[in-house]
């Protein structure tokens, strides 16, 4: 599952008495963060002495973003210990732990599987608006086993509150409801219904070409990919997607490894994929 990247840490967090490290180092290290140079960011953050709730998140989200799950979580865990009413920093927590459950043993992941769960509960809890956190909850009862504390039911349950904080999102969780119940008319139906909310936003385009291709729906997926990178030329976003279902769909795998090429040249925003899973890609590709 890949996750949206959109918040930044407000400066009003930075320690003005730090004894290394200051409002100008902090802004660069954002201003890193952004350009997705996120060793940069890190190599700044690293100076301060001591380090507030928002340099620690700051630090957690470029190794989040760089692959280096485990010390993202020690240093998200460090901002929520010093800021637990924070929102955005338990659902980056979250995150942490979920990748690192993901890359762990069965044994060892159960019980990051289940503060990952704890992690996004927290931040739904703490901002009833936090579109971001509650869209992870909602993704993590719909995949994750009852024994963790998964199941469609929760999934419903926070599909009805993300419902009333956006149209698009409330027809894609219905969407996602649909197909965990292999109701796959109803599901892209609810796909075509997120697409028509937001005409202007390729990423609705691109979720309903990606359910379409693993439907294996192969020409009205390519159709609909071409729509998007007509509707976001040169989105990596877009880009990313495509070569994801070619790979998923075991065909193109030439056409996928151009994009993803193409993908490492240009430009890119926290928004856009990690390369580090673009990296996983291109080792199924091989």
């Amino acid at each position: 599952m890949l996750f949206n990247l959109r918040r930044g840490v407000p400066l009003v967090l930075i320690l003005s008495s730090s004894l290394r490290g200051g409002a100008a180092d902090f802004e660069r290290a954002q201003e890193q963060y952004q350009r997705t140079d996120y060793a940069g960011a890190i190599d700044i953050l690293l100076t301060y002495s001591p380090k507030s709730a928002g340099v620690n998140a700051l630090i957690g989200k470029s190794y989040y973003m760089d692959g280096q799950y485990k010390s993202s979580a020690n240093y998200l865990e460090k901002a929520v210990a010093d800021d637990p009413f924070n929102s955005s920093y338990f659902d980056w927590l979250g995150k942490a732990y979920g990748r690192r459950a993901e890359q762990s043993s069965f044994l060892k992941a159960l019980p990051l599987a289940v503060k990952t769960r704890e992690s996004f509960e927290r931040a739904a809890a703490l901002d009833a608006a936090n579109l971001e956190a509650l869209g992870d909850l909602f993704e993590f009862y719909l995949q994750a086993p009852a024994i963790i504390g998964g199941g469609v039911d929760k999934a419903e349950a926070i599909a009805l509150r993300i419902g009333q904080l956006s149209e698009p999102e409330s027809h894609y969780v219905r969407a996602r409801l649909a197909e965990k119940r292999k109701k796959f008319p109803e599901a892209e139906t609810e796909y075509r219904k997120a697409s028509e909310a937001a005409p202007l936003d390729a990423g609705r385009v691109v979720d309903l070409a990606t359910f379409l291709s693993n439907q294996g729906r192969y020409a009205e997926s390519d159709e609909l990919f071409e729509m998007a990178d007509q509707t976001a030329p040169f989105s990596p976003r877009v880009m990313f997607a495509r070569a994801s279902a070619y790979v998923r769909s075991r065909r193109k795998p030439a056409e996928a490894e151009r994009l993803l090429q193409r993908y490492s040249e240009l430009p890119h925003t926290p928004d856009d994929p990690p390369r580090a899973e673009v990296a996983l890609l291109m080792q199924k590709l091989r």
